[in-house]
């Protein structure tokens, strides 16, 4: 299964190269989406069997199995909501082809790194995301898509230094040990010298932390988001993000293990309450809605990392938040791309009377806003509920009010772009945007939408997602 997933993109390049054929781009998507929702879905619940040199390098285990297939679903979603959304697209078959190319690399090395039992690999792997993401966000070839590519390739390139110094300094904190693999560095923490692994955790929490959009080195993000085609965002938000932030889930438990881990805590709770501070100054008087769903991405990010610096309910209340925002936030991004189509801009003030202008739209912009703003039942609500608890739990009542107050702020701000933008009378547009949108639009979001809503009620498969807590 796992070999499939992996080499399956590489196959979808070759044909593609061969194939010059415009529909076949989105079909290859298509169907590698079918295929790694299915191997994902097996390997979630029956573990991997394959061969002996694959499991070696690439495994699923009980941390990475809910981001495997987090990151299946938000693929699967992606590639029925690409098919309508490029369908018509006036670009020519080669900048498509192109396109698909990045799509299917990109989807491998979020796979790879989310997969692989070594932590040079996934940082090979990481890495490889940014080379295969930066076409994509430059796509429309406007001025700011190539403003943002530079940005994106430049920032992160240099996180992705830091997070490479990082692991320089965790093999010289390893002494002798000579092995970057997983189950190695959790077998041996407690030898590890305490001061280089700190230096370490340091320099791996800043360079993932970049690839994550935490603030203070989040500046790719929004710029990222809002140039992409919506799909893309989509991707960047509910999938990229996870797999950087395994890396530092993993990098966590190792400092658990070395019983060092109140250091590792301050620091991830501190850069998460600066990314939801930063988002909710930026989001209360934002004027462009994909930047704004970015802002609430690194929100969300934040909330992960506090969530895991927190330990106990907390620990368990970032992995079922990770899930939930990957599927609301996918939502909340293409059905961003159903309302570029409509009206053809990207500014809040120029969007009104979505609702009457397309009634399936508007109410799945409501509905990924209520579910990503944790309304219940979304199952955002129990992950911040239990986030809560843990607080009050440990006696950080300071904490606990400022949490509340920025995700008020953050709330607050959200909801009045969303309900001016929902409804009142419709805004005019172009002709050629007043065409209706194939319900290959619609679908994914309303079934990532029923999912997070569902699970917010019966959550199942509760006791994997605890034993990927139970680790730490």
């Amino acid at each position: 299964m796992i070999s499939l997933i992996l080499l399956f993109p590489i196959l979808g390049c070759l044909i593609l190269f061969l194939f010059k054929n415009r529909t076949l781009n989105n079909t290859i998507l298509l169907v590698y989406g079918i295929i790694h929702f299915l191997c994902s879905f097996i390997l979630f619940f029956k573990g991997s069997n394959g061969y002996e040199i694959i499991n070696k390098f690439f495994n699923i285990d009980n941390t990475n199995r809910v981001f495997l297939l987090t990151l299946s679903i938000v693929y699967a979603a992606f590639s029925v909501y690409n098919f309508g959304y490029m369908k018509n697209d006036p670009s020519l078959t080669r900048k498509l082809r192109h396109y698909s190319y990045a799509v299917l690399l990109f989807v491998l090395s979020m796979t790879g790194a989310v997969l692989s039992t070594n932590l040079g690999l996934s940082w090979v792997f990481i890495e490889a995301t940014t080379l295969a993401s930066a076409y994509l966000i430059y796509f429309h070839k406007t001025k700011h898509s190539i403003e943002a590519a530079w940005k994106y390739v430049f920032i992160c390139s240099i996180g992705i230094a830091l997070a490479f110094v990082g692991i320089i300094l965790l093999t010289v904190s390893s002494g002798s040990l000579n092995s970057l693999f997983y189950s190695d560095l959790y077998t041996n923490a407690q030898m590890f010298n305490v001061f280089w692994l700190k230096l370490s955790f340091v320099f791996i929490l800043f360079g993932m932390g970049t690839k994550m959009g935490l603030a203070p080195v989040h500046f790719w993000l929004p710029d990222a988001h809002a140039q992409s085609p919506s799909p893309i965002s989509a991707l960047l938000s509910a999938a990229l993000l996870n797999s950087a932030y395994l890396i530092v889930l993993n990098m966590y438990r190792i400092m658990t293990l070395s019983n060092v881990e109140t250091y590792s805590k301050i620091m991830l709770i501190v850069m998460g309450f600066l990314s939801l501070f930063i988002a909710a100054v930026f989001i209360y008087h934002i004027n462009n809605y994909k930047r704004m769903l970015a802002y609430s991405s690194i929100e969300n990010m934040g909330i992960l990392v506090i969530g895991l610096g927190l330990g106990g309910y907390g620990i368990i209340a970032s992995y079922i938040h990770l899930i939930g925002h990957s599927l609301i936030k996918a939502s909340y991004f293409m059905t961003s791309g159903n309302i570029l189509k409509l009206y053809g801009t990207k500014k809040i003030k120029s969007v009104t009377g979505i609702l009457a202008k397309d009634k399936k739209t508007g109410w799945l912009w409501m509905l990924s806003y209520l579910g990503i703003c944790a309304f219940p039942p979304s199952i955002l609500f129990i992950s911040e509920f239990l986030i809560v608890k843990q607080m009050l739990k440990t006696g950080h009542i300071f904490m606990c009010f400022v949490f509340l107050f920025l995700l008020t702020i953050i709330l607050y701000g959200m909801g009045k772009a969303v309900i001016s933008m929902v409804f009142g009378k419709i805004s005019p547009t172009k002709e050629e945007n007043t065409r209706k949108l194939p319900l290959s639009m619609y679908l994914p979001q309303a079934i990532l939408l029923s999912l997070a809503f569902l699970t917010g009620i019966f959550l199942p498969c509760l006791d994997i997602i605890l034993s990927g807590a139970r680790g730490f």
